[in-house]
């Protein structure tokens, strides 16, 4: 539950972010903001050992169409399987490749090309303009719960406390934001990007994990808060361009690389993109490591992940307790990892004993 002591924390930090605006400058690092496109391939290789049976697979692909920001321009791939067949699921109108391959195949393979053209965000909150407003299915779809996304109970309990005083949809959001990076911690020991159990997290009070779980936790208080907000799953594909070493690739190699972001609707300026996870890895992970909120690193990050993004990474879609087509297996809570079954067994994705996958990024002319 949540004190007043931790309310305190929260405005603590919120007044750190404001306070410093030479220290940022100082170091001056981080600042995206829209300029030139930037084209990228990501290949997904497949291999499934000891296959048995009927075995299929399913791969993530570039799906979301953000003028601003984000075009996907198609995907390709070439397999060894009976069928592969692009699939597209309605509630959130995300793309994956659903293959099945004959029983009679002992050794399935399966290798997908995406081509993609991504740049920098940057919101300017001193300049609100008309963005196109939500449907009201849109709002209902981005405000509602979840299976581990509640908003109501603790989740509901907690935003009101983070929120009060807050006289806007705009301080609502950064309220949330600044409360979840000194609240939260990055655990180095969470499997993959955690599972985003958010109800869970609360009621233990052990608010650590990667980032399906702090941003998931950022999207179920804004979502409580009356806030449309929703969970972005992708995966990084370059360096960072502004000297961040942990939030950017150090090969052409992604295997590891998956990446949940938030985006939060406000008005007058539409979907915002936050990241307070990426705050919590910095903190974590940026060398020498386990830096002080007040480091100046940590602090540019924070500043500007409320409000912008370095798109040195691709997003697949949006997606909640996605039903795999053609699978009887359980749904999955997200869609950001090559899924496969065999016979009616689903693979771990996290286990490179039984399910190998590889994904390569490079960057492309267009």
């Amino acid at each position: 539950m949540i004190d007043r002591r931790d309310l305190v924390k929260a405005s603590v930090g919120a007044s750190l972010a404001v306070l410093v605006p030479w220290q940022v400058r100082a170091f001056g690092a981080f600042a995206p903001s829209p300029g030139s496109w930037r084209h990228f391939e990501v290949t997904t290789r497949l291999e499934i050992a000891n296959a048995g049976g009927t075995t299929q697979a399913w791969i993530p692909v570039p799906s979301v169409s953000e003028s601003e920001w984000f075009h996907s321009q198609g995907s390709s791939w070439t397999t060894n399987a009976k069928s592969a067949t692009l699939v597209r699921d309605r509630k959130y109108n995300s793309e994956l490749l659903h293959v099945e391959w004959a029983e009679e195949e002992l050794a399935p393979v399966v290798e997908v090309v995406s081509r993609a053209a991504t740049r920098d965000r940057a919101i300017d909150f001193t300049r609100p303009g008309t963005p196109l407003p939500l449907s009201p299915a849109e709002t209902q779809l981005y405000t509602e719960a979840t299976e581990f996304i509640p908003v109501d109970g603790i989740v509901r309990e907690t935003s009101e406390k983070v929120t009060a005083g807050t006289s806007s949809d705009l301080e609502r959001a950064r309220a949330i934001y600044e409360w979840i990076i000194d609240n939260t911690y990055r655990n180095p020991n969470t499997r993959g990007c955690g599972v985003g159990d958010i109800a869970s997290m609360l009621k233990s009070g052990n608010l650590g994990g990667k980032c399906a779980d702090l941003n998931a936790l950022y999207v179920g208080l804004a979502r409580a808060a009356g806030l449309p907000a929703r969970d972005i799953y992708g995966i990084r594909v370059a360096p960072s361009k502004f000297g961040y070493k942990s939030l950017g690739t150090n090969s052409d190699i992604i295997t590891k690389s998956q990446h949940c972001r938030a985006e939060v609707y406000l008005f007058g300026f539409g979907w915002v993109p936050v990241d307070p996870a990426d705050v919590r890895k910095v903190v974590l992970e940026e060398p020498p490591g386990k830096l002080p909120l007040d480091d100046l690193k940590v602090v540019d990050a924070r500043r500007t992940l409320f409000g912008a993004w370095e798109t040195n990474w691709l997003p697949y879609n949006m997606a909640c307790d996605l039903q795999l087509p053609g699978s009887s297996g359980p749904k999955l809570t997200f869609l950001m990892y090559p899924q496969a079954e065999t016979a009616s067994t689903r693979l771990d994705a996290l286990d490179p004993e039984s399910f190998v996958y590889r994904i390569f990024a490079k960057e492309i002319t267009s």
